[in-house]
């Protein structure tokens, strides 16, 4: 019972992640890699209540993925197991990936009964004062940051260069995220650094 209230109760806000929706008329605006910029150091707990800080992490590659259940975007690239997938085949390689949920009304029990639903295997931190977020200046759910093993962003923006929420067009889109996880794990830059995010804005608290 406990389990079918917390589904319902992420169903009934995702309606307010729909006018965010212009978000998908920018452009990628794909750009290569820059200055090194640190990324910020951050302490968080997960849905299970274990503490994260990304210096925990120290000398790996993280993945940072900005996420909000009732979001139709991320809803997309869950719907067929795409990012769960993603996430886990990368883990395997010994990339650190967690979800960060910056939303101000989710809860611990909402985010643990949706990693149930997904088959999620990586933690989502929850940042309900929003202070990660906009440490990051995380926009949309998704928003992707992917960190080198120097502590430094390597690339940051859209997940991919489809900006529908159309579950199906998923994997014929070009995957930023997975080319710059492949081009850090061989020692290389990543030829992009930054493209604009699509999504749901961030909800943060007011």
């Amino acid at each position: 019972m406990q389990f079918n209230k917390t589904l319902a109760a992420l169903v009934a806000v995702s309606a307010l992640c729909l006018p965010a929706f212009a978000e998908n008329e920018k452009k990628d605006d794909a750009k290569p890699a820059a200055e090194a910029k640190a990324a910020p150091a951050f302490t968080a707990k997960d849905q299970a209540g274990k503490e994260h800080s990304l210096a925990d992490y120290k000398g790996k590659i993280v993945v940072l993925e900005w996420t909000n259940p009732g979001c139709p975007f991320v809803k997309k690239h869950y719907t067929n197991g795409d990012m769960a997938a993603l996430a886990k085949k990368y883990e395997e390689k010994g990339v650190v990936w967690l979800g960060v949920d910056s939303s101000n009304f989710v809860t611990a029990d909402a985010a643990a009964a949706w990693i149930k639903e997904k088959n999620i295997d990586h933690p989502i931190l929850l940042d309900a004062d929003g202070k990660i977020g906009n440490a990051y200046g995380a926009k949309t759910t998704p928003h992707m940051f992917v960190i080198d093993k120097a502590g430094n962003i390597a690339y940051q923006g859209a997940i991919d260069d489809d900006k529908s929420p159309d579950a199906e067009k998923v994997k014929g889109a070009k995957n930023y995220v997975s080319a710059a996880l492949d081009s850090l794990l061989k020692g290389e830059k990543p030829a992009v650094a930054e493209t604009q995010s699509y999504g749901c804005s961030v909800k943060y608290k007011k």
